[in-house]
């Protein structure tokens, strides 16, 4: 018999999660490796838990993830985003909760581009009167 599975895609800066949300015990597993072994900082940590701590999901579902791209705080960002579209599908009940907490919208914050007769985004060169 198939299992039931939801999936969700997060997207922060330039990270990209694939979420899986499969029934199960609450492992959550990252890129092969559980989410200790990944992320060091228990901040990062926090951030992936905060959307099944608030719809009270915490150990119904595993989280399986594959995550590429960025750096580990917008990896962080992708997987929350991707949990929290995966809960929608699971329950449409939650969208209230996880809109209010800001979960559901992308964050659009990226980085600006460099310019011309700058050394970097905004960065110009060093200023002498001689």
């Amino acid at each position: 018999m198939a299992q039931v599975q939801y999936y969700g895609t997060g997207r922060r800066k330039h990270s990209v999660a694939r979420v899986r949300l499969v029934p199960g015990e609450g492992r959550i597993v990252i890129n092969n490796r559980p989410l200790d072994e990944y992320f060091g900082l228990e901040t990062l940590k926090l951030i992936v838990k905060q959307p099944l701590t608030l719809t009270e999901t915490t150990g119904r579902y595993d989280v399986l993830v594959i995550a590429n791209g960025g750096g580990t705080t917008g990896q962080a960002g992708a997987i929350r985003h991707g949990i929290s579209r995966a809960l929608l599908k699971a329950d449409p009940d939650f969208r209230g909760s996880l809109k209010r907490a800001g979960f559901l919208t992308r964050d659009p914050r990226m980085k600006e581009r460099k310019k011309y007769g700058l050394k970097a985004a905004r960065r110009a060169p060093q200023f002498s009167k001689r």
